[in-house]
């Protein structure tokens, strides 16, 4: 089948037609950096990342654009909290998130623009929305007119009239409608502003992201992505002020499930975060990438400290096998082509699940394989592998260093359990040794009798 994603503004699954044949663009809405990243925000990179590299796979040139929100209330807020200029908080989270995209494997940006070198842009696109009567000016702030655009709610699902206030401004007195929304806030003393034509200020959050992703990809793209929470007001706003200014703006929008922590989502707001720099000093960067992307990506995941230990156990599987398989083949001229279960998973709006568990029985096989000595049937296992961890970044060749503490203990225990199963044989307690055996294997670990002694692998 072909790739299809489910698109939320038609709540269905969607054929991809990219607009220009053999290329695909995508923008992301990017963080506003208050504060480091979350792994609730690496989730949407990680997700992102996949679809990234599957459509690289199957042919397509993609440009990906994401944003940083570099000013705004809660920069401003943090920033006078610590006695800090904003522009240096801002510079310092956003170095934070370089930081941490690299870390967990993601491919950086086509292009990352930062919001406040762009307000050129954004005046630009408010003065067509207020020759097009889609916005006006009032004592210095510009609001859009969400009266004036009729499919105002459309990407959510809602109606005007029950929409409540946007909240968005101090002066919601200056507004036609309690629901119109800032697409530019007048300067306030003390805080950082710009000239526009309506006299200095800040841009207000939606407006930053139409105008970034159309310069950079075109007035019409692909893909829109972002986090379930964006939906309304924030993408909503966006497609409302672009359509309005005439740009056909995005053909499909994806978004991500959260992650929850406790039963809550995962929020700087309330408190509730694990960032991401702290999350690997405790995993391997490897084993947090497998966990936030091994569930499909509009499902919502419990974070848990188990989960992220079952994802270390079941990507050592992985990587085990590919550590012995170069061991016995050479992986030059090995295969790239995927198996057709893992294309047909992925081009199910990205199934990742089914994607992986194709994986792991590629791996079982290949184990197989190695255990018989089949040379060929290994060489084919291991290409296959190479590819679809390639495909979900987490090629165990691209992830070097894993001599981390807990593997060194897992090594450490399996190897006194072997020592105690060589006395038991040693002494031809058979039934000991048997039985030790058995234990290890309903663990997840396979040994290997070899003539240089026992080799263990998690199965």
């Amino acid at each position: 089948m072909a790739l299809h994603l489910y698109d939320t503004a038609t709540r269905s699954a969607r054929l991809f037609e990219p607009l220009e044949p053999g290329k695909a663009s995508i923008y992301l809405c990017g963080l506003t950096v208050q504060g480091p990243p979350h792994i609730g925000h690496v989730r949407n990179w990680i997700n992102t990342d996949i679809l990234r590299r599957w459509l690289g796979h199957s042919g397509y040139a993609v440009t990906f654009v994401r944003n940083v929100t570099d000013i705004d209330d809660k920069i401003i807020v943090r920033s006078t909290a610590a006695n800090e200029p904003w522009w240096a908080l801002s510079f310092r989270n956003e170095r934070e998130i370089v930081a941490a995209e690299q870390a967990l494997g993601c491919l950086p940006p086509s292009y990352e623009p930062l919001a406040t070198a762009h307000v050129t842009e954004m005046v630009e696109l408010m003065q067509r929305l207020i020759d097009g009567g889609h916005a006006y000016v009032s004592d210095g702030d510009v609001y859009f007119d969400v009266r004036s655009w009729p499919a105002y709610g459309s990407l959510s699902g809602q109606k005007v009239d029950e929409m409540q206030a946007a909240g968005d401004s101090v002066g919601d007195a200056r507004k036609r409608d309690p629901r119109d929304f800032a697409l530019w806030k007048s300067a306030k003393p003390g805080e950082p502003s710009w000239p526009t034509p309506w006299g200095r200020g800040r841009p207000g959050w939606h407006l930053e992201c139409s105008a970034m992703s159309t310069k950079y990809l075109g007035p019409s793209f692909d893909i829109h992505g972002g986090g379930l929470d964006l939906v309304f007001p924030h993408h909503e706003n966006e497609l409302a002020q672009s359509r309005a200014a005439g740009d056909g703006f995005a053909n499909y929008w994806l978004h991500n499930g959260m992650v929850n922590l406790s039963g809550e989502k995962m929020s700087k707001s309330i408190g509730n975060t694990l960032q991401v720099r702290e999350v690997v000093r405790q995993w391997h960067p490897v084993e947090v990438r497998y966990y936030l992307g091994a569930a499909h990506y509009r499902s919502v995941i419990e974070f848990s400290k188990s989960a992220l230990d079952d994802a270390a156990v079941a990507y050592a599987r992985i990587e085990s096998f590919v550590d012995r398989a170069l061991e016995a083949v050479s992986d030059d001229e090995l295969a790239t082509t995927v198996p057709a279960a893992f294309a047909e998973a992925m081009d199910d709006d990205l199934g990742v699940p089914a994607a992986l568990g194709v994986l792991h029985t590629v791996v079982r096989d290949g184990n197989t394989a190695l255990a018989a000595g089949d040379a060929v049937a290994v060489r084919d296992a291991l290409g296959a592998v190479l590819t679809m961890t390639s495909v979900l970044g987490i090629d165990p060749r691209a992830w070097p260093g894993r001599d981390t503490d807990a593997s060194d203990t897992l090594d450490a225990l399996i190897r006194v359990a072997l020592e105690q199963r060589a006395a038991a044989r040693a002494r031809k307690d058979y039934a000991a040794s048997d039985a030790i055996r058995d234990q290890l294997a309903a663990a997840g670990v396979g040994i290997e009798d070899t003539p240089d002694g026992p080799r263990w692998s998690l199965t």
